[in-house]
Parts: C-alpha cells; structure tokens; sequence
C-alpha cells in the first residue's frame, strides 16, 4: 500500500504516518515545515521497516505542487490512497482578522485540498481499489460565530466528499469524510479546549485512536466518520434546530471560551 499524506509534519498528519508505518504502508509525505518533515522521516524508518520519502510543499502554490508531482512521476510512483490532512484555522472574530489571514483559511482548506486531489487521482495505481480520506469538522454541522470561515470551510469539504465519493465509485474509489470534534494538536488547540470548558472536554477525541478508526473505516468504504458518540447525538441535534438558533447558542459559548484562551476584551470579539 503507498499512501500519501499531507499535512504530516504535526498532529493528526504526523499520527496517521506513524498508523500507516504500523500496517506496513509505504509513505510519502508533504508538508510546509521542512524539519517536521525530516523528524518523522527519521523516526519512521528507525521504528519501521517501511520506505518512507518526503517533500516539502507549499500546496496553496500551484508550482510548487507541480515541482513536488515532478518527484512522483520521476520516480514512476502510484498511489493507494490520499489522506488530505493540511489545514488551518484562524481564531477571532471575522472582522478582527488580518484579510489575508481569512482568505488563506479557504486557500489552505479548501483551493489547496482540491489541487492536490485532482492530481493525485491521477496518479493512482490502476486496476486495485483507491481510497481518499478528507478531514473537515463537526464544525462542518453548524454554522459557528467567531469560527465563521472555518467552519464554512470545512462544510465545503463534507459537501464536496460526500458528491466526489459518488462520482468516483465507477473508478473503484471510495472517500472517507472525517468529522472530528476536539483534536488535541498543538499547544494553541490544548488552551482553546481548556477554555470551552466541560464541553470542550466531552467533544475531544484520542488523537492515534481516531488515525487508526479513521483508516478502519477509509478501508470498509465508510462514507463519514464523526468520532465519539456525544459528537454524533450533536450533529443530529444541529439538524433538528433552526440555524439561526445554532449560531445564537454558539455565539455565546464561543465569545466566552476566545475570550479566555485569547484574553481578548468584549470589543475585539
């Protein structure tokens, strides 16, 4: 199996290689951060016997992704499986933010992960079974103050996901949606669940139990995957509620919690 991951320097990029090394899958890997990239290189390969290769890439820069797939098709490389990992998000109001910081929100999660899709599915091995894995976000269920362009974002994937697993079954491909809650990533993640509290808490998931289900599930042909139980009974709920009402009860949590882990004042949330 060779997967390509990006996104893997960090977090639930950097837990799924170390999953995939586990099973055996052959690697390559993507990611902005050069010595991220060389740090899980060299503890895959003294923890596994797996080829692991690595490059770095700007993925919201189209030449940049075209001088990564020269490495691919230089080397002859077809892929099994595609796990679009690479996002960000910015916190704070819409308004407060910097303008390109809010544009580089869709650029990394939504333009990025469509350019590196569409050239990886053509670089798939042909004639087996293909597998893609996009992340989006419970966040993709509601509409969210203060996290407007991220959640609309990663609504965008789950739409997206949901129509190109369709498109892609006469190809022998299936897609997986990952709907996580809390992710426990980085140092900024941690303080921002601390800070919405109980709930922050409770709607959390093991980041290498999550990599591992998430690959369980990719390969059963799964559509969507919402970890934890508590998170799947609130996206049923956010289904049933106005979304008006949605985002009034998340304004409220959400202006709270930033303004604790931001230590903003009332008047740049």
């Amino acid at each position: 199996m060779n997967v390509f991951i990006t996104g893997a320097s960090g977090g639930l990029g950097r837990a799924l290689a170390v999953e995939c090394a586990k099973r055996g899958y052959n690697l390559f890997l993507t990611d902005v951060d050069e010595d991220g990239l060389s740090s899980i290189k060299r503890g895959l390969e003294r923890r596994f016997n797996v080829t692991t290769a690595t490059c770095v890439s700007d993925l919201t820069s189209p030449q940049s992704v075209d001088e990564m797939l020269a490495v691919l098709d230089k080397h002859r490389l077809r892929l099994d499986m595609l796990l679009n990992i690479a996002g960000l998000d910015f916190e704070g109001s819409f308004i407060k933010r910097e303008r390109e910081e809010v544009v580089k929100i869709a650029t990394v999660n939504n333009a990025a992960t469509l350019r590196i899709t569409h050239a990886i599915l053509s670089r798939r091995k042909h004639g087996s079974r293909f597998f893609i894995v996009f992340v989006s976000s419970l966040a993709s269920m509601f509409p969210i103050p203060l996290k407007a362009a991220y959640a609309a974002s990663k609504r965008f994937i789950l739409d997206f996901s949901t129509s190109l697993n369709q498109e892609l079954k006469p190809l022998n491909a299936s897609v997986l949606t990952l709907c996580p809650g809390g992710l426990a990533t980085t140092p900024d993640v941690v303080k921002s669940i601390e800070a919405q509290g109980l709930w922050g808490g409770l709607t959390t998931n093991p980041l290498e139990l999550v990599a591992s289900r998430t690959l369980d599930k990719a390969l059963k042909g799964s559509c969507i995957y919402i970890p934890g139980l508590l998170n799947r009974v609130l996206s049923i709920i956010g289904k049933a509620i106005p979304r008006q009402w949605v985002a009034a009860l998340l304004y409220k949590r959400w202006s709270n919690a930033q303004k604790q882990w931001l230590n903003l004042p009332e008047t740049i949330l």
